[in-house]
């Protein structure tokens, strides 16, 4: 009999298990424009599934984990400035006892470049964390390859 329960229990938690799904509700595109011969922008986006949201270039200690992009040095290219965003939702947040400000179905990140070639691949990574009104998913580090032509 406690061959046959501890059998059952094993099946239920495979099953179980094949039905769980890894939740990815946040996707990334990239782009590059030239703008001049010696200068372009690269757009990150964000699509955003409905009910989550990711958080602004810029947050306070204590606060969620705010969007952070690294960019792979390069002989090729410099940066200008910092990544820039568009406006974003400013809310209280309970389980952060603060206001924050975070972006919902779409966002795109903008940075410029000086180019120090004509064509080049700018690479990198961004870290972000989705939440929802129910749960905030780990923090979550993408690597990125952008070519300019």
């Amino acid at each position: 009999m406690k061959k046959i329960t501890f059998v059952l229990g094993l099946v239920l938690f495979t099953v179980a298990g094949a039905f769980a799904q890894i939740e990815k509700p946040i996707t990334w595109s990239y782009a590059a424009k030239k703008i001049s011969k010696t200068e372009a922008i690269l757009y990150l986006k964000a699509n955003i599934e409905d009910r989550w949201h990711v958080y602004s270039l810029h947050g306070k200690d204590g606060g969620p984990v705010k969007t952070t992009f690294t960019f792979t040095p390069s002989k090729d290219f410099k940066l200008v400035g910092k990544p820039v965003e568009p406006k974003g939702i400013v809310k209280y947040e309970d389980t952060f006892k603060m206001n924050v400000t975070y972006f919902e179905k779409q966002v795109v990140f903008q940075q410029k470049i000086n180019l120090l070639k004509s064509k080049t691949i700018v690479k990198g990574k961004v870290e972000f964390m989705a939440c929802n009104d129910r749960q905030c998913l780990p923090p979550e580090e993408i690597r990125f390859s952008i070519p300019i032509k």
